[in-house]
């Protein structure tokens, strides 16, 4: 039977000077700069009261990323601002002027002319790049990893990206649209990893994710449900993880949620990097192989690997069965609770929960998480049913 590995966070400290990337004013100003589009709102944060009581805690709530800006995925808040930001750079503006009527309007392409956005994707962090270069009528070059989705492809090309599927896995994709931006003129990669020399674009991608965590920090406390008290976050190569860590640690800096950070087995780059407990980043190599397709990835981003050695409490490696649990288990919810559906990677987070609450053999995590008939659980479903075959096939059982 597959089991969650997992390890509690001992890892040494550090200056903690990235932390500051997610600090309240500048999620704001993403958050002012995505309110400026049309197809703007607020996406849902679901409560699940019957299965709260099933698994014998307070509160449970699900960030549901399915609606957000019709793309069916959270990513684009990402790759939108960051585009913005380098847009603002480019024109020695403030990102504050960079709207979204300016940003479509014929006097931004007289002062801005045409970019080339280059990207590697498992597929919605591409839509949300070609989508928004769509809207501002520049142009988007995506490349994504062997195996990838057919749906998720036609999805890239129909926003009128130039789209190849390559024989290499995300990380290789992630090289290669970085040389071809270096080689065209006005070109730049827009990716959520960073690495040494490339932790601007990446920076403003996490600033971008924090509309998310501070649309669900103002949810929770209208509904009445004050401060999460556990946090469960999925992870590839960190960015949407250390946005959510680091947003929510400038929150409530001597009392943040305890945080769990959750990887596909495949390619557990943070929990290796964990367990090695010197701080260093650890990578994996290989195809990857995971149904979280969204997670596939094996090199941390430096930015975030930083904050979650700060701050976030566990890290933990979760088979692929418990990614269909979640997607099960949130597609068919229990008598009152409302349904979200929840891709493969979007949910993780509901699977793990009820294995750590239900399963006998993890008493242990369960007890060092300090999950109780108390808790208040936030996690956050990033992504639909975005390859439609293969969210049928788990859910139906492959009728």
């Amino acid at each position: 039977m597959d089991r969650i590995k997992w390890v509690g966070n001992h890892l040494p400290k550090t200056d903690d000077s990235h932390c500051s990337i997610m600090k309240q004013e500048n999620v704001r100003k993403a958050m002012a700069f995505h309110q400026g589009f049309p197809q703007y709102a607020p996406t849902p944060l679901v409560s699940l009261p019957a299965m709260a009581g099933y698994l014998g805690v307070k509160g449970i709530y699900v960030k549901d990323e399915s609606y957000r800006f019709g793309l069916n995925a959270f990513k684009v808040l990402g790759g939108s601002f960051s585009m913005a930001c380098y847009i603002a750079k480019e024109l020695g503006k403030d990102v504050g002027e960079i709207t979204y009527d300016y940003l479509t309007s014929p006097r931004f392409l007289k002062e801005f002319g045409q970019a080339t956005f280059f990207t590697a994707t498992d597929g919605n962090h591409g839509r949300g790049v070609a989508w928004a270069a769509r809207q501002l009528k520049q142009k988007a070059v995506v490349h994504m990893p062997k195996n990838s989705a057919k749906a998720r492809f036609d999805n890239i090309a129909r926003e009128g990206a130039a789209v190849t599927i390559e024989d290499v896995n995300y990380d290789e994709c992630v090289r290669m649209a970085a040389r071809e931006a270096l080689e065209t003129p006005k070109g730049i990669v827009i990716q959520d990893t960073a690495w040494e020399g490339y932790e601007e674009v990446p920076a403003w991608i996490m600033q971008g994710y924090g509309t998310m965590a501070l649309e669900a920090d103002e949810q929770l406390k209208e509904a009445g449900a004050g401060r999460p008290t556990h946090i469960l976050v999925q992870a590839g190569v960190g960015s949407l993880a250390g946005a959510v860590q680091g947003y929510f640690s400038s929150l409530y800096p001597d009392d943040c949620p305890a945080t769990a950070i959750l990887e596909a087995e495949a390619a557990a780059c943070l929990y290796k990097s964990a367990c090695a407990d010197d701080g260093d980043p650890r990578h994996v190599t290989g195809d990857l192989d995971t149904i979280m397709a969204g997670l596939a990835c094996g090199e941390p981003n430096i930015l975030a690997w930083d904050i979650l050695k700060n701050h976030a409490s566990f890290f933990l490696s979760c088979p692929d069965s418990l990614a269909e649990s979640g997607m099960r288990l949130l597609g068919a919810p229990l008598k009152g609770d409302p349904q979200v559906i929840s891709g493969e990677s979007g949910a993780i987070g509901m699977g793990v929960l009820k294995a750590v609450m239900t399963g006998a053999g993890y008493k242990d995590l369960r007890e060092s998480m300090g999950l109780t008939k108390d808790s208040v659980i936030l996690m956050f479903s990033t992504e639909g049913d975005t390859d439609p075959v293969n969210y049928r096939n788990t859910v139906w059982g492959n009728e």
